[in-house]
């Protein structure tokens, strides 16, 4: 029992041994490469294991040649592990490597995914969230070129729509400075013509504080529950004599006992404007309809006109700011309205769309209904 417990001893002293040495070189060499990290390691294990063989062999062999067999089994075997064991390691190592060169390319169209499966789970899952990031990576860049052109966009509009009501007012006041004209009637429509200018500058003025405002998320919103058909009635009210005025049929269709929770004044302003651009684009005699009804827990607000239907190339980008297409349905202005539409219905948790229908268009706006 005491030889038992002798031979335990030297195999634990060897055992320890060799890690308390390495221990040290592995922290001078912590910044080497996984490969050095990996040898230093095999090594440890193989050294520490022969040299409590070697050392229990030395000390209870008693014939030589018995010892000599020992060492050169203990050597040839421990060479030849280390060696094996190194080998199976490398596509960890490669692995670790192409891990690292395409962590260095994320978001680059340079970036690819490993070719073969990494050789542990640990490695797999970091391959797949690299993946993962880079695919994100991606559709954040192409967010940001998206909102760079359509900033680039917005610009080129206001500086456009600001100059031509500026033009129209220099120019009026000019000639009325100048005495170009001098009959009061004449004066009165030059008058009447700077007033349209400077009031068409503030709705675009206005149109701009807001959108600035809903996208710095500074719009706090006063919800209420409400009828829904109450918000459609009092839309109606407003723009009818705007369709009177030009010739067009409004309808409006809600359910009495319906509600949701909105901000009123918000959700007026919403089904206002899409309400007007109808109005706006569809021609005498036609009908814009506005109805509202409850559908699996949300309000759903259409505005259908007969425009005569919007081009496929402008339906995926109406929305967008600054956006105006060739039939877009803003109205005169640096294509705000709509964008002001999706923002304010946004911060409510809804979603709106638009598409085509015989003869026109429609204008869906989702709104959660009151709880």
């Amino acid at each position: 029992m005491g030889a038992k417990l002798e031979i335990a001893a030297i195999a634990l002293a060897c055992s320890i041994a060799a890690p308390a040495i390495a221990a040290p070189v592995l922290h001078r060499f912590r910044r080497a490469s996984l490969g050095v990290w990996g040898a230093v390691v095999i090594a440890v294990g193989v050294i520490g294991m022969a040299a409590g063989v070697a050392v229990t062999a030395r000390m209870m062999f008693l014939s030589n040649h018995d010892l000599d067999v020992v060492l050169l089994v203990v050597a040839v075997s421990g060479t030849v592990t280390a060696l094996m064991i190194f080998w199976l390691g490398l596509p960890v190592a490669r692995a670790s490597f192409a891990l690292t060169e395409a962590a260095g390319r994320l978001g680059d169209t340079t970036y690819r995914p490993l070719a073969t499966e990494p050789p542990s789970a640990e490695l797999a899952a970091i391959s797949r969230a690299l993946d993962a990031t880079h695919a994100r990576l991606l559709a954040a860049t192409e967010r940001e070129r998206a909102l760079e052109a359509s900033r680039r966009e917005l610009v080129s509009w206001v500086s456009h729509d600001l100059r031509t009501p500026i033009a129209g007012i220099r120019a009026v006041a000019e000639a009325l400075v100048d005495g170009v004209v001098d009959d009061s009637e004449t004066v009165a429509a030059y008058h009447r013509t700077m007033v349209a200018n400077s009031e068409r500058l503030t709705t675009l003025i206005d149109e701009l504080f807001e959108l600035s405002r809903l996208h710095s998320g500074a719009l706090e919103l006063s919800l209420e529950n409400v009828r829904v058909a109450d918000v459609v009635s009092d839309v109606i009210s407003t723009a009818d004599p705007i369709a009177r005025a030009k010739g067009v049929r409004l309808t409006g269709r809600a359910d009495e006992t319906d509600r949701f929770e909105v901000d009123v004044v918000e959700v007026g302003r919403v089904l206002t404007n899409l309400v007007a651009n109808a109005i706006r684009h569809t021609p005498s005699d036609g009908t814009v309809a506005v109805a509202a009804t409850v559908v699996d827990g949300r309000a759903e607000l259409s505005v259908s006109d007969a425009c005569g239907g919007i081009p496929a190339a402008d339906l995926g980008r109406l929305f967008d700011t600054g956006y105006r297409g060739e039939r877009a349905r803003t109205p005169p202005g640096a294509g705000i309205g709509l964008a002001i539409v999706r923002a304010v219905v946004e911060a409510h948790g809804g979603e709106v769309s638009v598409h085509n229908i015989t003869g026109g268009c429609r204008f869906v706006v989702g709104l959660p209904v009151a709880s």
